[in-house]
């Protein structure tokens, strides 16, 4: 049976040709319904289609919903969601960064110790740990593990100054612990910021607010603490970690003004570094030491140690570079005054796994000292904020 549209329309309200609403219900259980139009109507039917019962009183109504409609998410949510995500990701890859950096350099200064315990020659240990990095970067060029930079001549004009205060500054460090625990090194290290302020101030005429006065206080009064209680204190020593602060600190300022606008990497640009002070210290390091005394520590070294002697002197120079490697990587994914506090955690790792691996004596106003200078150093960091 097939009923017009108009017909059924009819049924409620009152066109021509009425059908009785019995007849039409009777019809509508015996045979199925299909509706016919004007050729020229079109009917699309893309959801589902309900009618209205047929024996209301109302007219017939006929609707069409979406059964699988769903609320659409606001643009403004689903970018505060992916930025979420986004800066979630930015704090993993930074933690991820500083404890690789922390755990290099806590084994860099475990094996670096331990090589200066049985071969004292400071100078060729500084300049194997310069070679070994300067090897693994021209490998990973060669090979395309890393971009290799593009520099010209005013790069390395520019880098040079900056290689000079890194060269000293390594090697003193080095002929500090050649000569005190690891811990006392690092302790006066900490007063970084002291001579960063200092030579700011006078030499390149900065001022800082007083809150950045006042923090130098506790670094200088802590190292100084440390220093004059120190149960193995020596003088070369403490005047290499001086040296190493003042040396680093000008290496901070000459790369801060000569590397504006460069365009190399912090993986590459220690790379560069690290090959131009190698250049620098090998010929010093030949005069002050020699090979004679290199070959002649290296056999009492091996008759002593054995051969696992290689494999610290291996170690030392291969994790020196890593760990400077990854703080130049995390340098260009942080702010410096993140990089500062991260520094002084640095140190406090170090110190205290070189205490408790070196079983070194420490006396109770040694250790107020060494925390004394380390909070020193934390509140400098966010004075300058």
């Amino acid at each position: 049976m097939v009923l017009s549209a108009k017909q059924i329309l009819s049924a409620k309200i009152g066109f021509s040709n009425p059908i009785s609403r019995r007849n039409l219900v009777s019809s509508l259980q015996r045979s199925p319904v299909s509706l016919s139009f004007p050729k020229r109507t079109v009917l699309a039917v893309s959801k589902p289609l309900h009618l209205s019962s047929l024996r209301s009183k109302s007219p017939v109504r006929c609707e069409a919903y979406e059964a699988d409609k769903s609320e659409p998410q606001p643009i403004d949510d689903v970018a505060a969601v992916v930025e979420e995500k986004s800066e979630a990701a930015k704090k993993l890859k930074i933690g991820i960064y500083f404890a690789t950096w922390w755990a290099l350099n806590v084994v860099f200064n475990i094996y670096n110790k331990k090589v200066l315990n049985a071969y004292p020659y400071p100078w060729l240990t500084s300049t194997l740990s310069l070679a070994a990095g300067s090897l693994m970067m021209l490998i990973s060029w060669a090979v395309g593990i890393v971009e290799t930079p593009k520099t010209d001549f005013d790069f390395w004009k520019t880098l040079f100054p900056v290689a000079v205060a890194h060269t000293i500054g390594h090697v003193a460090a080095t002929v500090s612990m050649s000569k005190v625990a690891v811990s006392f090194t690092h302790i006066i290290k900490s007063g970084e910021p002291a001579f960063s302020v200092l030579v700011s101030r006078f030499l390149l005429g900065e001022t800082f607010p007083t809150s950045v006065y006042l923090s130098l206080i506790p670094i200088i009064g802590g190292c100084a603490l440390s220093a004059l209680t120190e149960l193995n204190f020596n003088m070369i020593g403490f005047m290499g970690a001086m040296i190493s602060n003042l040396a680093f600190v000008f290496r901070n300022i000459f790369s801060k003004k000569g590397m504006k606008g460069k365009s190399v990497s912090g993986m590459n640009y220690y790379a560069c570094l690290s090959m131009l002070s190698l250049l620098i210290l090998t010929p010093f390091a030949i005069a002050v030491e020699g090979p004679q005394m290199w070959v002649d520590g290296w056999h009492k070294a091996l008759s002593d140690i054995g051969p696992q002697f290689v494999g610290w002197v291996v170690a030392q120079s291969v994790f020196y570079h890593l760990y400077n490697q990854v703080s130049y990587m995390s340098l260009d994914q942080i702010s410096p005054l993140t990089f500062s506090v991260g520094n002084t955690m640095k140190r406090i790792s170090v110190i205290v796994s070189s205490i408790i691996i070196f079983r070194t004596p420490v006396q109770p106003v040694n250790a107020l000292g060494a925390a004394i200078a380390i909070l020193g150093t934390f509140l400098y960091s966010q004075a300058k904020l």
